[in-house]
């Protein structure tokens, strides 16, 4: 009797507070990232500025809005990776690059350029296997093993990049805060956080304006994908929905819920996706805070009524989305192509020196 009088206790109650936590909605760069990109994408390669060494292939991307130009450099590393970065060309002062994880400096293998449609680019390696298909307008990279489409990048025009500033009153010339990638005036700067950003009793001062970049990346035929710890979730990662990105921040988390995408402890920006016959890898260098948005598409078989008889057998492969943000720093990712599971995790420690080489 006693003890059916006793209250009953739940683990939730000793669950921490996420008050105290920032989510999605209180995070400022993601506030303005998804803003952003409910508009059409506005980069465009020059392929007449791409330049080519024994190290990289190199071209300018630039904002047809801002007209600020990036500098993105591809490339070829010994086991099947690729490296994308992206840079402003000019930066008011360096962006931040993230040092000590990289053991040494990779050795690249020369990408060689081979003919494309006008308004595109090819670059293979040496052994013609692997293949980066670039195209101008709208920017777009899609790598291709065996002639079939592995991973494209921005082929959703999620392409972000905040350029640095001088302090928006102390700019000489108004004509330039017109130009800026993100509405400036005093009521959308406090709500973006575009020069101050506030939580609780903390205040973030932005001296040159903000910093984050973003990019997506399509998966072609992935379904499983697993990874970017650490979070008290499933091992498969799940789908994300409006502000439910999975955080890549570390923190030291006590009484932490499961099944939930808060970050705690750790943070990992590698990501595996897992299909029959294949595997790949990304892994994202950036050490700032970083959200994940996933969104699977399932394959889709046509029907007799839906296309017609031509059509009657076609089926869309599925595909999934993964859209990479992080508050500052530079886009530094490298591709791991597998094709193996064993093969994936020989790329991430030939570059991490994560086991043996």
């Amino acid at each position: 009797m006693e003890a059916a009088e006793k209250e009953e206790i739940s683990v939730e109650d000793e669950a921490v507070d996420k008050n105290i936590f920032r989510d999605c909605n209180k995070i400022a760069f993601y506030r303005r990232q998804k803003q952003w990109l409910s508009k059409k994408s506005a980069y465009q390669a020059l392929l007449d500025s791409v330049t080519t060494d024994e190290d990289s292939t190199r071209f300018q991307i630039i904002n047809e809005a801002s007209k600020v130009t990036l500098l993105a450099e591809i490339y070829g590393i010994e086991g099947n990776i690729f490296r994308l970065k992206i840079n402003e060309e000019t930066p008011l002062k360096p962006r931040f690059e993230v040092p000590d994880v990289l053991t040494s400096k990779p050795s690249t293998v020369r990408l060689i350029s081979c003919s494309g449609d006008t308004g595109s680019l090819i670059l293979a390696d040496g052994k013609g296997g692997l293949k980066c298909h670039i195209t101008a307008n709208p920017f777009k990279v899609d790598l291709v093993s065996e002639e079939e489409v592995v991973i494209s990048i921005n082929s959703l025009g999620q392409l972000y990049f905040e350029h640095l500033q001088i302090l928006h009153k102390q700019r000489a010339a108004k004509e330039n805060e017109e130009e800026a990638s993100v509405d400036t005036s005093q009521e959308n700067q406090e709500d973006l956080g575009l020069w101050e950003e506030k939580f609780g009793k903390f205040v973030d001062i932005k001296a040159n304006g903000p910093s984050s970049i973003g990019l997506d990346f399509s998966l072609h035929g992935f379904e499983h994908l697993y990874g970017i710890p650490q979070h008290a979730e499933s091992h498969q990662l799940k789908n994300t929905g409006d502000e439910d990105a999975y955080r890549l921040y570390n923190l030291d988390v006590y009484g932490y819920q499961i099944y939930d995408k808060m970050g705690i402890y750790g943070s990992v920006p590698y990501l595996l996706a897992h299909k029959l016959g294949r595997t790949i890898g990304i892994f994202w260098l950036n050490a700032s805070e970083t959200l994940v948005e996933i969104n699977t598409e399932p394959a889709v078989e046509y029907t007799l009524s839906q296309m017609g008889p031509v059509a009657a057998k076609q089926k869309v492969r599925s595909r999934t989305h993964v859209h990479w943000m992080s508050e500052s720093g530079i886009i530094d990712v490298f591709l791991l192509t597998g094709p193996t599971p064993s093969d994936v995790f020989k790329q991430y420690s030939y570059l991490t020196d994560i086991g043996e080489k």
